[in-house]
């Protein structure tokens, strides 16, 4: 593989296979985090940035601001540095320090908010932000990949179909909500391809994208304290939500036992095909997506001190003992 743009160097083919995690039937996660952003959002920064071009909004000199929990951010900023353009990321005290690392190595302005929003969350904040700064300075190109048509369009046309063309044949597909781009993309390219697939939304519980209670969260990822514009509820099956708690729990079990470090949402989409497992009819072909790995997170979902003090568990006690051990 030989690319001549950072950008470019996206692995859209990278499935692991888990034959002892759904009785009688195959397990594949897509493994999103092995490209030099480090996430599936590399495939929506490119989308994101490339639609801003075509629109003439984007040129030479140009100026970017977007608001993000980390991944968004990161992709950006390597999109944006190789093509020469100025990246103001507004994220949140939730934030990895990690991502925030990274984005400030790759030379883009970090702006942290800590005031929570009439939710509880911080997306309402971060976005009031950008206006205010839209408002100040209208050279700013805001992506706002909350109401981005080419969000989703980029995984109609990439995620979805590589799946399809790895696989064949999928008859569940679990999914993480977080702006829901890589959700409502999939589903409309398998609602057209692959009708008969059950797409299942996996969010975290405290998120409001589907309609549930708002409550605290302290996990970036999935989940929102308001409703993405590009939210399509009507193009799924069924929504899963998922306890941070377990989420962590999951991303433990994955490292301890199969030597695989994911990130917090992929731990909550695993979490979620772990609790369905015996609702699944046997000979099932399931995907799951990862949208992250898990280097990020040492310093909050690796914790054990982090870990104990926001959800009260040991996780390390609460592992199934490894097997041969």
């Amino acid at each position: 593989m030989i690319k001549d743009c950072v950008y470019d160097v996206v692995t859209d083919d990278v499935f692991l296979r888990f034959p002892d995690v759904l009785p009688g039937s195959e397990l594949f996660l897509k493994l999103e985090g092995l490209n030099p952003a480090g996430s599936v959002k590399l495939k929506t920064a490119v989308g994101l940035i490339q639609d801003a071009e075509r629109r003439g909004l984007l040129g030479a000199g140009g100026q970017v601001v977007e608001s993000s929990s980390g991944n968004l951010g990161v992709a950006l900023a390597v999109v944006c540095a190789a093509k020469g353009y100025d990246f103001t990321c507004v994220t949140d005290v939730n934030a990895s320090p990690h991502s925030v690392a990274l984005m400030r190595a790759l030379h883009a302005n970090v702006v942290l908010v800590d005031e929570r929003d009439a939710n509880g969350g911080f997306l309402g904040t971060r976005i009031a932000l950008i206006r205010r700064m839209l408002a100040e300075d209208p050279a700013l190109v805001w992506l706002n990949q909350y109401a981005n048509p080419a969000n989703p369009r980029v995984h109609a046309t990439h995620t979805a179909v590589s799946i399809l063309a790895e696989l064949g044949r999928v008859d569940y597909l679990f999914v993480g909500a977080g702006t829901t781009g890589t959700l409502t993309g999939c589903a409309s390219h398998f609602r057209e391809a692959s009708p008969r697939t059950r797409i299942i939304a996996v969010d975290s519980v405290g998120s409001v994208t589907f309609g549930t209670r708002p409550g605290p969260r302290h996990l970036p990822g999935l989940g929102t304290s308001r409703v993405p514009e590009i939210s399509r509820s009507d193009l799924i099956d069924e929504v899963m939500l998922v306890e941070e708690a377990e989420a962590v729990k999951a991303c433990r079990m994955l490292a301890r036992r199969h030597g695989l470090l994911v990130g917090g949402s992929s731990g909550s989409v695993f979490s979620a095909v772990q609790s369905r497992a015996l609702d699944i009819p046997a000979g099932s072909r399931v995907v799951a997506i990862a949208p992250d790995m898990g280097e990020r997170y040492l310093g909050t979902v690796y914790d054990d001190d982090w870990v104990a003090a926001r959800f009260g568990i040991d996780p390390v006690s609460q592992l199934p003992a490894v097997m041969g051990r």
